[in-house]
């Protein structure tokens, strides 16, 4: 059996994702107390035969504090016991959160304990802290549209398999930050820069042009092959320990020319070996889905 339990910040997208499984045929709870999980994953179980063996399930800041802390816990046991167990974390940076909640005008959950917006988010945010550090993928939506986050959602979750690792590889410049939801991060700012050519300097890797200039750089080439080979090594490490996501963060200066063209060759090597292969280059503002 499969059990998918979305959690995070309010106003982060977990409805969508939540939907998005529901519309891929998975049974969906929402808003579920941490301590039932046991008792609803064992009737499940009991309850095969009805097509119940993809679920996912709701817990979020709308449940008591005592009970969220017992969450990654509840998990780990439900795992022993054999159940095919992924924590899905949501999250947006603060601007955005207070942005949402005054287009919506809906009111935060915790708000009701007397906090302003921002202390609310504030609070929620180190209330799910333990969540967010044992969750199997987590998910920055703050530059997400609804249609972006679906098809994340779609493709990354809902499109593996049991006993798939789900790989991404994301493109990212670092005058912009890093990513936080990357497990390994690589720095190809060493590399010559396809920027420093006139005629380049507009494109990006996705461009025939600038692949065929770093295609001819040695350094590139050894490069692709020394984080191949790294990866080589250490996926299969990470998918014997059970882990269903991992993401891989390709930085160059700009997240223009060197990282994207990196990402997409590494994709391309890795397609189809340890599970489905997605591409997110960041700061392409037309190629922000997964794809």
């Amino acid at each position: 059996m499969r059990l998918i339990i979305v959690s995070g910040l309010s106003g982060s997208g977990k409805s969508v994702a939540l939907d998005v499984l529901e519309d891929m045929q998975f049974f969906c709870v929402d808003n579920l107390p941490a301590p039932l999980l046991e008792a609803i994953a064992a009737e499940l179980e009991a309850r095969r035969q009805d097509n119940l063996d993809q679920t996912a399930i709701g817990v979020d800041a709308r449940s008591l504090r005592q009970d969220l802390g017992r969450l990654p816990a509840i998990i780990d046991k439900l795992r022993n016991q054999g159940f095919t167990c992924e924590l899905i974390f949501l999250y947006a940076s603060d601007d955005i959160l207070v942005s949402r909640f005054s287009e919506t005008r809906r009111r935060h959950p915790l708000t009701r304990d007397g906090l302003s917006l921002k202390e609310a988010i504030a609070s929620e945010r180190r209330l799910l802290a333990p969540i967010q550090d044992a969750a199997d993928l987590v998910i920055d939506t703050s530059n997400s549209s609804v249609a972006e986050l679906r098809n994340t959602v779609r493709r990354r979750v809902a499109g593996r398999a049991e006993g798939d690792l789900a790989l991404l590889f994301e493109s990212f410049g670092f005058k912009h930050g890093l990513p936080t939801d990357a497990d390994y991060v690589f720095d190809v700012r060493c590399l010559p820069n396809p920027y420093w050519d006139k005629t380049l300097r507009p494109l990006t890797g996705l461009d025939e042009a600038v692949r065929q200039f770093l295609s001819r750089q040695p350094a590139v080439g050894a490069m692709l092959q020394d984080i191949g080979r790294f990866l080589d090594t250490w996926i299969p490490a990470s998918r014997d320990y059970d882990r269903a996501y991992l993401t891989v963060a390709i930085g160059c200066t700009g997240g223009q020319h060197r990282s994207v063209y990196l990402v997409e060759q590494l994709a391309r090597t890795f397609r189809g070996r340890f599970g489905p292969v997605h591409i997110r280059h960041n700061e392409l503002a037309s190629s922000r889905q997964v794809s």
